[in-house]
């Protein structure tokens, strides 16, 4: 069953629910109403039969042409008597009815009604409703006490029960009719809702067909028709979320196509370079001892670079992604140390450390990584220097300062760009991807990269991060 129907439905039940307890109670008032009336006539009647039997008769002769509880025009019907009259009857001890007035009916003496009359204490009474021929009567009997017997009192109420099944019928009626109402509107109100979701749901699979999140990043329209008007209910939360999730899928599709054409141009150098001397190999042995050597250094030269070229590519293809590392909260003072005696080790280079205690919620080894690429990049780049690489950390900033020869102003806005490498770094070796790891890094972190020139000479370059006293 479609969500539609369901909430269609789901109204129509509600609105069976409420019209049959409304239906049901007015009904119940009406006819408990209508009942009281008539028990009221029939006790008034007793008592004024029990006080002066000739009172009482003029008062059933009264009832007789007495007000219409029903005013309006008759409802013609089985039963239906021209005029309101009451019977009354004595009932002697031993049970023996005694016509006294009203119309000739004789009403039954049932078996509660012979107790009253045999032992019943003075104005004990019984009502029951009788059917006498074809017509039914409603009868209070009530016991006089001291071996007096006891009265009937008895009115024809078919024209009662006509009128209130009337009334039911139309109270059945009306509830059907708000049944069939709340049915059609629940229809019209899920038509409204499910209609949007269907659009989103269209757009959902044609971006599940293709894979790609572009051209459907703003779901709020889609081909022509609103899809969500802007409002603030459920829905239109959805299609937001929605939103931004293709515009982060789009982001990451174009992401990734980009690392893929980067990666083939510059995959495509050492490769070549590697073919060429392996086609040389196979005249190795006519080769001078000289031109042997060299040839062996040029390949292990390109295949240690293409190594590391995979590597830093692996490394930024999981930048964005947590892998097997879950976040926790981590100390940058542990993870700059680390770093700096990895790159110690590997360089030679004294790194001089300035840290506090600031602690961020994120991957380790990534944050490692990054701070890493930072030391290295600025020995590469000042590979004689005797001043120690500066590494500070304060307030979730990492800062790598060296007085290496520092960075062109037309350099600067692209130095964390992927495979970007300056003209005065293409002789150094490198892939041109640890500075974009760095910004990936921090991106993944709330944070950003930055890179200024130092005074004095040199590069500062580091990055930001949100730490645990930043968070919302």
């Amino acid at each position: 069953m479609s969500l539609r129907s369901r909430l269609a439905l789901s109204f129509a039940a509600v609105g069976a629910v409420v019209a049959a307890l409304v239906g049901v109670l007015s009904y119940q008032a009406a006819a408990d109403r209508v009942t009281a009336e008539i028990d009221r006539t029939l006790r008034s009647a007793t008592v004024a039969l029990a006080d002066d039997r000739a009172r009482a008769l003029a008062l059933s002769e009264a009832v007789a042409h007495g007000p219409d509880l029903f005013p309006g025009p008759d409802r013609p019907g089985p039963g239906d008597e021209p005029e309101w009259q009451v019977t009354v009857q004595s009932v002697a001890p031993d049970g023996t009815p005694t016509h006294l007035g009203g119309p000739p009916v004789a009403l039954p003496v049932p078996a509660a009604a012979r107790v009253l009359a045999a032992s019943g204490a003075p104005g004990d009474s019984y009502t029951t409703e009788v059917v006498v021929g074809r017509a039914t009567h409603r009868q209070l009997t009530t016991a006089l006490g001291g071996g007096r017997g006891a009265l009937q009192v008895a009115v024809a109420v078919d024209q009662t029960h006509h009128v209130l099944g009337g009334m039911a019928r139309e109270i059945a009626g009306a509830g059907l009719a708000v049944v069939l109402a709340a049915a059609v509107a629940g229809r019209l109100l899920a038509g409204r809702i499910t209609r949007r979701l269907e659009r989103l749901a269209r757009v959902a699979a044609e971006v599940s067909a293709d894979g790609r999140g572009e051209g459907h990043t703003d779901v709020r329209s889609y081909g022509g028709v609103l899809v969500d008007g802007g409002g603030r209910d459920e829905v239109g939360l959805l299609t937001r979320a929605f939103g931004r999730m293709l515009t982060r899928l789009a982001d990451a599709r174009a992401a990734q196509e980009r690392l893929v054409q980067d990666a083939a141009h510059e995959l495509r150098t050492p490769l070549t370079s590697l073919r060429a001397n392996a086609g040389v190999l196979h005249r190795i042995t006519e080769l001078a001892p000289d031109a042997r050597e060299r040839l062996l250094y040029d390949i292990e030269g390109e295949t240690g670079e293409l190594v590391h070229l995979v590597d830093d590519l692996v490394a930024l293809a999981l930048v964005g992604a947590a892998g097997d590392e879950a976040a926790e909260p981590v100390e940058l003072a542990e993870v700059a140390r680390r770093a700096a005696r990895r790159v110690h080790r590997r360089t030679g280079r004294l790194v001089l450390l300035d840290a506090d205690g600031s602690v961020v919620h994120g991957r380790r080894r990534a944050l490692e990584r990054a701070v890493g690429n930072l030391l290295e990049n600025a020995a590469k780049f000042d590979p004689d220097g005797a001043d120690p690489v500066e590494l500070r950390v304060h307030r979730g900033t990492l800062t790598v300062s060296d007085r290496g020869p520092g960075i062109p102003a037309a350099d600067a806005p692209h130095v964390f760009d992927r495979f970007y490498r300056a003209a005065t770094a293409r002789a150094l070796p490198g892939s041109g991807l640890g500075l974009a790891i760095v910004r990936d890094v921090a991106a993944a972190h709330g944070g950003t990269a930055f890179a200024v020139p130092r005074p004095g000479g040199g590069t500062t370059i580091g990055f930001t991060v949100a730490t645990v006293d930043d968070r919302p």
